[in-house]
């Protein structure tokens, strides 16, 4: 097979030893050398040999330099072997289970560390969860008692309100019933023929009215049928009730124009008045149509 490149450019051919040229040319040199002497040989001895005549010198002949060689292109030294990398050392059983023990606590050490975080995130939020908890607490404690304060305030100003409608009420009442006793007397004076004032001093109206003692009269009489349980105390409340009278001093009609504010003691008086039935004719001769009459739980 015959190449298609130049010879000098072949790329497969190897490239030529360097310093070839060189080498070549000194053994042409030398063959030359060579074929000079043996052809000077050849003739020195088939010449005669002629005579000689010695001369002596002083001076010793100096011997001929020899001939300048030129220097020859120095090789490259072929690269040194690398040393094979040392061999790792084998560890020992004990070396492998000591670096196994290490790695056993090191995977330890971090589960340890990872389990010890988990619990102070758990632990903090349950402090954060206690501590909502109680805030929400102390807030519905402050709201219940800002509403029973709240409610209390309400229930005395309802009270004081209660209290206050009651005391106008009462003093209403109080009012209304001095002025039906005050009218009684008056139409008591009118019946028995009087014309002076409730208050009147004048001897008409005391003429014309019951006698001085016909009050206690009266009293006495109902007052053995009056059945009620005294608690005793130091109030001795008086209830003052109108009786209507008929022919005869038929009790005809009573009630209560003031209270003593025991309503016990007032129904034990109008029990009392239907009981006896009747009243006394006065001194003279007469029982007043209407008559208001006082009575006590202690007389």
């Amino acid at each position: 097979m015959v190449s298609r490149f130049h010879p000098d450019r072949d790329p497969l051919r190897p490239p030529p030893a360097p310093g070839l040229g060189r080498g070549f040319s000194f053994a042409i040199v030398a063959h030359v050398l060579l074929v000079a002497a043996l052809s000077f040989g050849v003739s020195w001895r088939s010449a005669p040999v002629p005579a000689m005549d010695a001369e002596l010198w002083s001076a010793i002949p100096q011997a001929a330099a020899p001939k300048e060689q030129l220097p020859t292109e120095q090789q490259p030294e072929p690269p040194k072997p690398q040393p094979e990398p040392p061999k790792p050392q084998q560890p020992t059983p004990q070396e492998v289970q000591a670096q196994r023990d290490a790695d056993i606590a090191i995977a330890k050490a971090k589960e340890r560390k990872l389990k010890e975080e988990q619990e102070q995130r758990e632990a903090e939020d349950k402090r954060k969860e206690q501590q909502r908890k109680k805030d929400e607490a102390d807030q519905k404690e402050r709201d219940r008692k800002a509403k029973e304060e709240q409610a209390k305030k309400d229930e005395a100003k309802d009270k004081a309100a209660d209290k206050a409608k009651a005391e106008k009420a009462r003093k209403e009442s109080e009012a209304k019933a001095e002025a039906q006793r005050q009218e009684n007397l008056r139409r008591i004076q009118g019946m028995a023929g009087g014309t002076g004032a409730p208050g009147a001093t004048g001897t008409a109206a005391r003429s014309s009215g019951p006698s001085a003692n016909y009050a206690g009269r009266i009293k006495a009489r109902v007052r053995p049928n009056i059945i009620y349980n005294d608690p005793g105390g130091d109030s001795n409340p008086e209830a003052e009730v109108e009786v209507r009278t008929g022919p005869g001093g038929s009790i005809i009609g009573r009630k209560v124009v003031k209270s003593s504010g025991l309503p016990d003691f007032d129904s034990a008086v109008l029990r009392a008045l239907d009981k006896t039935e009747t009243f006394p004719a006065d001194t003279d001769g007469t029982v007043p149509k209407v008559m208001i009459i006082t009575f006590r739980p202690r007389e």
